[in-house]
């Protein structure tokens, strides 16, 4: 089978039309129509459902996702190692992070791992909503909390715990509650995942579990934007200990109910299933470890 069409399929996945493809690649639409059928008919399989407004994967279509970028990948090595010897990293990395730890962590790897590594390109998608890591061609992700996929294969960072904290302004303002329930009589910025509305906090207390619903005049989609306005003194936030550890080390933002436990949220590499990585992902992956960890 020809590698590029392996290439092409790759491309129609990540790009979401074949028009979007065939554009990234510089070849008519024609071509990369022709490499799907191609590619379809030497497998015997559909790989992709097409409608009027989109592309979609069928389980075969993810199955070959999945060979298709390892066998690039080796490939891709192999190139390397035989032209500009085994240190040289080239290539492209496609990484996904959530919007603020993305930002604070995981762009400043990205700058330092460029320089030192200048034939290499890096892919940064900042996304708080759901990445489908094969669909959308990610060669890592970091995610927090338990993953649904469980055919991902995961790298644990650490577990961090979600913080209750406002900025200084607020608490002069409006003071400090004393308990989670004191939340109820306080503006709280509230974030949005997807369909799903964050406005229930969990504390772990010696008696149990205390749920407590919050409500505030700002809710966003956006991780950063929470911490902004958090800093700026609009209201209260809950967020992972890993996003807001300089704010409050500069004090920007003030713990609150210290006495009370938030949930521990664990925090991961993911990557697609498959085989071994390339080296170049490999070498990333490592560098966005050792940044979070530290």
């Amino acid at each position: 089978m020809n590698l590029d069409h392996f290439h092409s399929f790759l491309c129609i996945v990540e790009k979401g039309s074949m028009a979007a493809a065939a554009r990234e690649l510089g070849v008519s639409p024609a071509t990369v129509s022709e490499r799907l059928a191609s590619l379809e008919a030497h497998y015997g399989v559909t790989l992709l459902n097409r409608t009027t407004r989109a592309l979609a994967l069928t389980e075969e279509g993810r199955t070959l996702v999945d060979g298709a970028r390892c066998v690039l990948g080796e490939v891709e090595d192999l190139e390397n190692k035989m032209r500009s010897g085994v240190e040289t990293l080239s290539g492209r990395v496609r990484v996904a992070a959530p919007l603020d730890l993305g930002r604070a962590a995981v762009a400043p790897v990205v700058d330092a791992f460029l320089s030192e590594h200048p034939s290499l390109c890096v892919e940064l998608i900042l996304s708080d909503g759901y990445v489908d890591v094969v669909g959308e061609g990610i060669d890592l992700a970091v995610r927090f909390g338990v993953l649904a996929d469980s055919t991902l294969r995961v790298r644990k960072l650490g577990e961090h715990p979600r913080l209750v904290c406002a900025a200084p302004s607020y608490v002069e303002k409006h003071g400090e509650p004393k308990t989670p329930a004191d939340l109820e009589d306080h503006n709280c910025i509230v974030m949005r995942w997807g369909n799903y509305l964050d406005h229930v906090w969990p504390f772990r207390t010696r008696r149990g579990e205390v749920r407590v619903s919050v409500r505030g005049d700002r809710v966003t989609n956006d991780s950063g934007l929470v911490r902004e306005w958090a800093i700026a003194g609009h209201g209260i936030v809950s967020k992972s200990e890993v996003d807001i550890r300089a704010d409050l080390d500069a004090g920007r933002l003030l713990p609150l109910l210290e006495g009370y436990a938030g949930p521990i949220l664990p925090v991961q590499l993911v990557f697609p299933p498959g085989r071994a990585l390339p080296r170049r992902v490999r070498a990333i992956a490592d560098a966005i470890v050792e940044a979070i960890q530290r």
